[in-house]
């Protein structure tokens, strides 16, 4: 019965090699379909034994030794070597993509029977969407300049090499400080500033905002409020554009609050509802009325800034973080209990996510429910008038008087709802 389940497994296996060599076979030959017949080193067919192939050879590899594929992969690569060797005498050509592709479609083969299909067949269909975007890659990296580069080799320095070596545990006075989540939000940062740049100068203003907004309202709107004020200095004819980001990221707020609260305790759900409802659509109205009202202002194309990557700004909000971080710690520390709510109004200065799933959880292990929702309104309404005083001291003046208005109706509209549920 093993026997049988056995071969069945290989067999599948084997026939998931195959395919896999056909998926890159099918891009290659497309490309050389012109091509005489013969006059190819591999099409459609090649490929799809040379996965075989290398299905083969790693099913053989688990029943001699592991060696036995080391030196079939050797052997392999000698053969098209020399297969590449004999057809410059025809055709010269010095682009190894095709060899390569060979390569990695017999590891995927022998990778797939070797117990990690799903990694292969991934792989696969990746190899086969950088084999067939050949012209868009070389058209984008001739459009790519050397700032943009130096900026996108900064961003993997920082997040990539540094941020993985950094301890994720608290450290310091009352253990206060996680350098971890500190250069987490300095990278956070660093990465919507590149991540707008280059969706704007793709897209060209209007979208690019739009991606931009939409993109960081999922990980932090703070950290977009305050790239989008330093543009709009910079750019102020996009100033309605870019406070209509701004109040379309900051309002994925609420609903984030609403979700992190339905997880820990659904009874806040119930007493948050209507007033992050209400301050939702305090945000999302007014930036739906700027966006459609202000695109006159986008008809010339923006002038992208020179420093795809706001590291100064990043920085600075990474030291910013470390000192809340401390002072939060230390108000704690001196009310104990009683500075729950003095706690949310600090903790709200930078992120909402954090004081809503502690208070969430607090209240579900004896934290008074109605204490629990009025820290989390507070931080909430905190971060927002946070966010509307970043914008109007550090954007321009033509944004200030699209971002003051909204934001604040939008906290007095929640806190009406709740003096008038809960007063």
């Amino acid at each position: 019965m093993d026997v049988a389940f056995d071969f069945d497994s290989s067999f599948w296996r084997l026939f998931i090699a195959l395919m896999l060599g056909a998926i890159i076979g099918i891009q290659r030959g497309w490309v050389d379909r012109n091509e005489a017949a013969g006059s190819r080193i591999a099409g459609i067919r090649t490929y799809s034994l040379i996965g075989l192939l290398g299905g083969i050879c790693g099913l053989l590899a688990s029943f001699f030794s592991e060696l036995f594929l080391g030196f079939s992969l050797l052997a392999f690569s000698v053969l098209i070597i020399v297969a590449y060797i004999k057809s410059q005498k025809v055709k010269v050509n010095l682009s190894i993509t095709g060899l390569v592709g060979m390569l990695i479609t017999f590891l995927l083969g022998s990778l797939a029977v070797v117990g990690e299909p799903v990694i292969a067949a991934s792989a696969a269909v990746i190899t086969a969407i950088i084999l067939d975007n050949k012209k868009e890659l070389h058209t984008a990296l001739m459009k790519l300049q050397e700032y943009e580069l130096d900026a996108a080799l900064r961003l993997l320095l920082i997040s990539v090499v540094m941020l993985p070596l950094l301890p994720n545990q608290g450290m310091g006075p009352w253990q206060a400080v996680n350098p971890y989540e500190i250069w987490w939000m300095v990278v956070l940062i660093a990465g919507i500033s590149f991540v707008g740049y280059f969706a704007i100068k793709i897209g060209g203003a209007e979208k690019g905002i739009l991606f931009t907004c939409l993109f960081a309202g999922l990980s932090s709107s703070t950290a977009l409020t305050l790239q989008f004020s330093h543009l709009s200095k910079q750019q102020a004819h996009l100033s309605g554009l870019l406070a209509s980001g701004i109040l379309i990221s900051c309002g994925t707020m609420f609903p984030r609050i609403l979700f992190v609260c339905s997880v820990v305790n659904y009874t806040l759900v119930e007493m948050l509802w209507l007033p992050m409802l209400l301050m939702m659509l305090g945000f999302y109205l007014p930036a739906y009325w700027i966006w459609t009202h202000y695109k006159i202002e986008t008809d010339e194309s923006p002038q992208v800034k020179q420093n795809p990557l706001a590291l100064s700004s990043a920085f600075f909000f990474g030291i910013v973080l470390l000192a809340i971080m401390l002072l939060a710690n230390l108000l704690q520390d001196w009310f104990g209990s009683t500075g729950t709510l003095l706690l949310a109004a600090i903790s709200g200065i930078t992120d909402v996510d954090a004081i809503t799933l502690a208070l969430g959880r607090q209240s579900a292990n004896g934290l008074l429910v109605n204490t629990a929702m009025l820290g989390i309104f507070i931080a909430a309404s905190v971060n927002s008038l946070i966010k509307m005083g970043m914008a109007s001291v550090i954007g321009a003046k033509s944004l200030r008087k699209f971002i003051i208005v909204p934001i604040l109706g939008s906290v007095l509209l929640g806190a009406g709802s709740v003096w008038v549920t809960f007063g």
